[in-house]
């Protein structure tokens, strides 16, 4: 039994729901792939075996054609090879971000080799990292224009934060989500990283209350708040369990003595949590609101959480984002 059909399968015994199924191309659909380094070649372990590439066919396009020149470049320089142990892309669909993390300190040599590269190469931008140290070459943002149904938004992201891998399934996601949702009010949502999904839903509610406990990620989506001009979402930097307690006003937040929690009427509540899935805290908190959007990069605590929040299925959607693999991505509308 393949992955969707199992899914599927355990699926039933909750709801008589059929899930929305979107498929991806096999090759070319990854917009952020890591890579070892070691004996002059990119690495991956696959069934426990390294093995050794100058390209590989999952990452999109532009992040293909670059590889094989990027390499090179990189062998015909000791100072770059030297100790550097993983490459990190992301992609735009044309700008390449190339982060080389090193088990070095990185020197002048380094910056001046890199540099050179950088200018080589068309659309590129260098960020290099070894403990507790960070050069930027070129930008260390990456700004993505995403266009789903008749809309579209600018994003920010970098190698600091998660961000949704599939170039071609991320823009389908935010296409169900906003086809799902009933009578819109304030929304809450929980894991909003970057905002991925808080960017384009903020023109479908009054006002969104986005957490997240990366700095980073907040970093980033005050900026592309900004970007995109919007002023009806507040975000702030808090765990999960954290927005629990804030939302039960059982103690006080410094982070949020300029937002008057009073002021919102949450309608809606999202979350995107880790593979682990949803805190006890999290999972009580949900059950003050008539609906919930809960984003699920593993199906197993997907199911398991579906019997804890104990809501009906209204509309779910399975996106296999790794084609070829065991993982999928689930986006559930629950009321």
């Amino acid at each position: 039994m393949n992955k969707l059909s199992k899914f599927c399968h355990e699926l039933s015994d909750l709801t008589g729901i059929k899930p929305k199924i979107y498929l991806s191309p096999a090759t070319g659909y990854r917009a952020r792939a890591e890579f070892g380094f070691s004996k002059n070649s990119y690495t991956m372990v696959e069934d426990k075996q390294k093995i050794y590439m100058d390209n590989s066919s999952i990452p999109h396009p532009s992040i293909q054609r670059l590889m094989p020149n990027l390499l090179s470049k990189i062998n015909d320089s000791e100072v770059l090879k030297k100790k550097l142990f993983q490459i990190n892309f992301r992609t735009s669909g044309t700008k390449v971000l190339a982060s080389h993390i090193y088990h070095k300190p990185l020197q002048e040599e380094w910056i001046l080799a890199a540099k050179e590269i950088q200018d080589s190469l068309e659309n590129l931008s260098i960020t290099g990292r070894s403990k507790k140290q960070k050069i930027l070459i070129g930008e260390e943002d990456l700004e993505l224009i995403c266009n789903y149904d008749n809309s579209s938004f600018k994003i920010l992201q970098n190698d600091l934060v998660f961000f949704q891998p599939n170039f071609y399934l991320y823009s389908l996601m935010i296409s169900f989500i906003v086809k799902q949702i009933e009578n819109p009010k304030d929304l809450l949502e929980l894991y909003c990283g970057c905002g991925g999904f808080t960017l384009p839903l903020a023109s479908k509610f009054n006002k969104v209350f986005a957490t997240e406990n990366n700095r980073h990620s907040i970093r980033l989506l005050k900026d592309s708040i900004k970007l995109n001009n919007l002023s009806n979402i507040e975000t702030v930097r808090l765990s999960d369990d954290e927005t629990a307690s804030a939302i039960a006003n059982e103690r006080p937040f410094r982070r949020l003595k300029n937002i008057d929690m009073q002021s919102y009427q949450f309608s809606h509540i999202l979350v995107d949590p880790p593979r682990v899935g949803l805190s006890a805290q999290t999972i009580k908190l949900s059950r003050q609101f008539k609906n919930m959007i809960y984003i699920s990069c593993n199906p197993e605590t997907f199911l398991k959480d579906m019997v804890k929040v104990d809501r009906k299925i209204e509309s779910i959607g399975i996106f296999d984002q790794f084609a070829n693999t065991q993982h999928l991505e689930v986006v559930a509308l629950l009321k």
